[in-house]
């Protein structure tokens, strides 16, 4: 429960995550889970050479069983993906039916792997709740010209992107909203239901044929045919399913209400057949069964009759809605269908019923939310903030490998080429993951990586705790934990070296819980940290050739970053001394150290390892800057006051690479300030501090600030920056002409936009440049781009490091931000700076333009589009569109926990800073508006709300007396019998050009109402004492942002008492 003013209340969701933790009721047994490309994935690759890319492509996939997970459009299955419940469309123009989100392999596109598509994830609590937004287009879908196009484009072009194509000029396509409800009190009940919207100016038909299927576990002979699971016709509009793991279930269909003039429900036609592979279509082989996977493509695109089986049963169903009835639906009409996945046998669905749970549990989903970020925020910056959090909850995917399966093939299969052992991944024989686990990206990368998962669990910590810290506990446990220490990276290279945050993500995620929900997790604290000595131990045997603390790494997740490949040997010879490599063992230590000091508050014995760690950071941070022997070079450079990798020839002989990158900004992550509280509650770690400051002060002294001086609150500053070089780094880092850009920190300084470096080595030329947008190579998939572009994890863990040193420095050090503008800050308004440019990305500037849409009125300004955003994978690094991956709430979704932190004084894009004055009359004005209102109330989201209920279109066979058939339409989701506006923030605004009037307003008032008593309603009754409870939070809450409020406005006004200190730091009284 997230705690206010002392005072501990559960919001409904809450409630069941709480259920959840105590193995009361299983809420997350089913959730978004199912991947949304498995295609092209490297499990499914049974080739020779181990190119992915071409051995499962996508034309395959209609008619290919996957082996190793399923996919589709807003899938829900269960924790294990033996069951799935997705979405097919259809609209009589394409040549087969859209069961899967389309892009391009990364051969095919111009800048890698990219999706293809439009959809947004609106909304996802874990998982009582679920929305999400596909626009399919009414024309054909423009698959060969989407392909022929970027074929066509060079690396310096830009990706050819769906909205290119004009294929929703006109606004001929369908807004398809997928919303999925679970019970009040029953994690086994699933309501799904499906609104699709005409936007064009036409009639136009739609097939919505909802799938439900098994994962295909039958045919690999791995098991035995008696568990083969099934689902066949039980009644009118019932099917029963039953598998061995997961029971009997029951998915009971609704009629859905006319869309022609002949009034009549459109019947859902129940179609059967196998999820087994089409071997006579792909390899001109035999077909165990004449009913395969492709049926349901075959028999409604090709009308192939005998597709489907008429003993209507299999292991794959599908109902088929046919919204064609003269011509298909109006426009600015909808088509909707519902359908419950139960435990129940019955005969009815109640639509009423079921369209308030399902407003019920958005109303939920609003109140959970509310109540993790409650200060006054703009609504565009809300909007963002939960759009960031769904995408947390849909890049949640079930992920199955089984490394011995894997490489030796299936009884029943032919085995793999031998070679295919030696291609990846050979020395991981002992994975065996089957787990939901948070992927970077929902399509491009439906496969965990390390070190992304671990910024994936700072926001994920904000909503879910306890699944945040499973994720940072399976990557330790012995089933993907190599036995040498090392942490999996992704499954295209197990063995690749990411960067080392896993010990910080441990301590993060344990810090939130705590100050956000008030518990105190030590057991999984102390559990992941005793595995991570096993890491931390391999990297300094593997990373550390000579022993001398100066890392190499490798790729360590920055791609190409730097001059040469860093994942393979230098063309030069020659080992890579990386800057950015020692910078992350220096953070890892001092991460360790921070753990190793919570830990001893309660078991002394880890007094001595917090020494350990504390003499090791000294060392890393002594041997990056001074080597043995007058004549050997360190990494930093004294005249341009930045860090540089260099390579090493042994003895005396290395070279530094001026490359003004991130690689020189990472060692100021190495950053911790110890608390005097903490060390004199730690007499034994005390004593060898102060020995070590009497005994080896000449290598303290020289690596830090000062080991013997204190700080501001009598702090211990240990960083591998002292003062000095922490400002001439941040001079650079500040500079606008250099690392500083309208939206963040870019990852290589402009000044080599016009300063390119180079080097000849035997004949050929290696260049690094400015490029701020798109990758203009290939090195790495060319995918991705660390030359320019902003990237949010990274800036992330600078505006940490920045904060941590004003923990230290206070008031006492300021510096020019930016650089010539004469405007000087202390470095907690720094850190809060880079966050607002963050946020600029993706908030309206006064234009309503967004940074991250690069220009494009569509989605900037028209009313179905311009409220849904895309969460891109990194930024270009002058103009802040959005570039790679779109749906990456992986690390991008930090924007979340930044807009927690910062959101309530962010101002526009381009607004010049306000002066101080002037922001403390803000605030103060924010303050008397907030202190006169009564009571806390949770504040709706014109963007996330739902049809009104009460005037969706239901069947005629519904018995509630609500369900009407001649109800047109929703009174917030398109046109009405009576026009009335709709909020122009809506998610489906009012374009019939009608203005506010009393009889809305009545309207509205009696809805928010009624929304308010059915808050506390329960299964049918109300509830008063929950109410009770509300009414008392709420208090609490007001008294909390009121405090909160007063607390910033002073902070401002006075210039002064910035301190997040107790997010970080181990502290005595914690």
């Amino acid at each position: 429960m997230v705690i206010f003013d002392h005072h501990e209340y559960l919001t409904e969701e809450e409630r069941r995550l709480r259920e959840d933790r105590d193995r009361k009721k299983y809420w997350k047994k089913w959730g978004s889970y199912v991947s949304e490309r498995h295609v092209h994935a490297v499990r499914e690759d049974y080739s020779a050479d181990g190119d992915a890319w071409s051995h499962f492509p996508h034309d395959h996939a209609r008619s290919r069983a996957y082996r190793w997970g399923e996919d589709g459009i807003a899938g829900v299955c269960d924790t294990h993906g033996y069951q799935n419940i997705a979405f097919a469309f259809w609209n009589e123009k394409d040549p087969f039916l859209k069961e899967r989100l389309f892009g391009l392999s990364n051969p095919q596109g111009n800048h890698g792997e990219s999706i293809k598509e439009a959809h947004f994830h609106l909304d996802n609590t874990p998982h009582s709740y679920m929305k999400f937004l596909y626009k399919y287009p009414q024309k054909a879908f423009p698959y060969e010209d989407l392909l022929q196009e970027n074929a066509r484009r060079t690396k310096q072009d830009k990706e050819y992107q769906i909205l290119d194509t004009g294929v929703f000029d006109e606004d001929r396509y369908w807004d398809i909203v997928i919303e999925t409800a679970k019970e009040d009190d029953d994690p086994d009940e699933l309501l799904f239901r499906v609104t699709a919207w005409n936007r064009g100016p036409e009639r136009a038909p739609l097939h919505i044929i909802p799938h439900v299927w098994f994962r295909n576990t039958w045919s690999w002979g791995r098991e035995p045919a008696d568990k083969k699971p099934f689902i066949g016709a039980y009644d009118e509009n019932l099917m029963r399913s039953k598998h061995h793991k997961l029971g009997e279930r029951f998915v009971l269909l609704s009629p859905s209400p006319s869309v022609g003039p002949s009034g009549e429900d459109v019947q859902p036609k129940l179609l059967f057949t196998e999820n087994d592979t089409n071997y006579e279509l792909l390899y001109k082989g035999k077909n165990e069964s004449p009913y395969v996977k492709d049926a349901f493509h075959r028999y409604i695109v090709d009308d192939e009759k005998g597709a489907i089986n008429p003993a209507q049963v299999g292991t794959k169903a599908a109902a088929w809605y046919a919204f064609n009835e003269a011509g298909g639906v109006n426009p600015g009409e909808c088509a909707v269908v519902r359908f419950r996945f139960s435990r129940k046998d019955e005969l009815f669905l109640d639509e009423e019923v079921f369209d308030e749970i399902i407003e019920r549990r958005r109303e939920e989903a609003d109140d959970f939310y509310y109540h993790i970020s409650p200060l006054p925020m703009t609504d565009d910056l809300r909007n963002i903030q939960r759009q960031a959090f769904a995408g947390m909850m849909w890049c949640k995917q079930h992920y199955y490998f089984v490394w011995e399966e894997w490489a030796n093939g299936d009884p029943n299969h032919p085995p793999p080429p031998e070679s295919r052992k030696a291609i990846r991944n050979g020395a991981w024989k002992h994975l065996h993951c089957d787990d939901i686990l948070s992927m970077p990206d929902s399509w491009e990368y439906p496969f965990f990586a390390a070190w992304d998962t671990s910024f994936h669990c700072i926001t994920l910590a904000m909503i879910d705790p306890e699944f945040a810290k499973k994720q940072l506990d399976l990557f330790t446990r012995e089933w993907y934990c190599h036995p040498n220490g090392q942490l999996p990276a992704y499954e295209w290279n197990f063995s690749d070296v990411n960067p080392p945050v896993h010990a910080w993500a441990t301590f993060r995620v344990f810090k939130i819980e705590r100050k956000l929900y008030g518990r105190q997790d030590l057991d999984f604290l102390e559990r992941v940290f005793q595995k991570l000595l096993m890491n931390f131990t391999w990297w300094v045997n593997r990373k550390d050739v000579e022993g001398k603390n100066v890392f190499e790494g490798g790729f360590l997740g920055l791609d190409n970053i730097g001059l040469f490949n860093r994942s393979e040997p230098l063309p030069t010879g020659g080992t890579l001394e990386q800057a950015d490599s020692t910078g992350w063992m220096a953070f890892y230590c001092l991460n360790m150290l921070n753990i190793a000091l919570e830990l001893a508050k309660h078991r002394r014995i880890y007094e001595d390892i917090a020494t350990k760690f504390f003499e090791h950071f000294i060392l890393i941070s002594d041997a990056m800057t001074f080597r043995m022997g007058q004549k050997e070079k360190s990494l930093w450079n004294e005249e341009d006051g930045f860090y540089y990798d260099a390579i090493s020839w042994g003895g005396p002989w290395i070279q530094q690479m001026p490359v003004r990158s991130l690689v020189g900004l990472i060692p100021l992550y190495a950053t911790l300030t110890l608390e005097p509280d903490l060390i004199n509650r730690l007499p034994t770690f005390k004593k060898r501090v102060e020995w070590f400051i009497a005994n080896r002060n000449d290598v303290a002294e020289r690596t830090m600030h000062s080991i013997s001086a204190r700080g501001k609150g009598n702090r211990i500053l240990l960083s591998l920056v002292n003062e000095d070089r922490l400002v001439k780094i941040l001079k650079r880092m500040l500079d606008e002409d250099e690392f500083l850009s309208p939206h963040g920190i870019r990852s290589l300084s402009k000044y080599h936009k016009d300063h390119p470096y180079s080097m000849d080595v035997n004949g050929q030329t290696f260049k690094v440049s400015y490029v701020p947008g798109d990758s203009d190579s290939g090195l790495f998939g060319g995918n991705s781009n660390w030359r320019g572009p902003i990237w949010l994890c990274v800036n992330f863990l600078l505006v940490e490091s920045l904060q941590r040193f004003f923990l230290y420095f206070g008031q006492d050090l300021k510096v020019e931000c930016p650089v010539g503008s004469g405007e000087y800050m202390h470095l907690g308004h720094v850190s809060e700076e880079i966050q607002h440019r963050l946020q600029h990305l993706f908030q309206r500037d006064h234009n309503g333009r967004r940074s991250i849409n690069g220009g494009n009125d569509k989605l900037d300004f028209d009313p179905n589009w311009r409220d849904y955003l895309w969460f891109y994978e990194f930024f270009d690094g002058d103009t802040g569109r959005g570039l790679g991956a779109t749906h990456q709430c992986g690390w991008t979704g930090l924007i979340a926990r930044m807009i927690h932190d910062t959101g309530v004084n962010c101002r526009l894009p381009q607004t010049p800073r306000t002066p101080r004055a002037g922001m403390s009359h803000y605030f103060d004005d924010i303050l008397h508006r907030h202190i006169t209102t009564h009571g806390a109330q949770t504040p709706k989201s014109p963007l996330l709300s739902p049809v009104n209920t009460r005037h969706l279109r239901r069947s005629s066979t519904s018995r509630s007396l609500a369900a009407r058939s001649d109800f047109s339409l929703a009174s917030e989701d398109g046109l009405e019998d009576s026009p009335r506006p709709r909020p122009s923030n809506s998610l489906y605004p009012n374009t019939n050009g009608h203005n506010g009037g009393g009889y809305f307003q009545q309207h509205q008032q009696q809805q928010q109402q009624q929304q308010q008593q059915n808050r506390y309603y329960r299964s049918g009754s109300f509830d008063a004492e929950r109410a009770k409870e509300r009414a008392e939070a709420d208090a609490h809450l007001h008294a909390y942002i009121t405090q909160q409020l007063e607390r910033v406005r002073q902070e401002r006004s006075a210039e002064g008492v910035w301190e997040e200190g107790d997010e970080f730091e181990a502290h005595a009284s914690e």
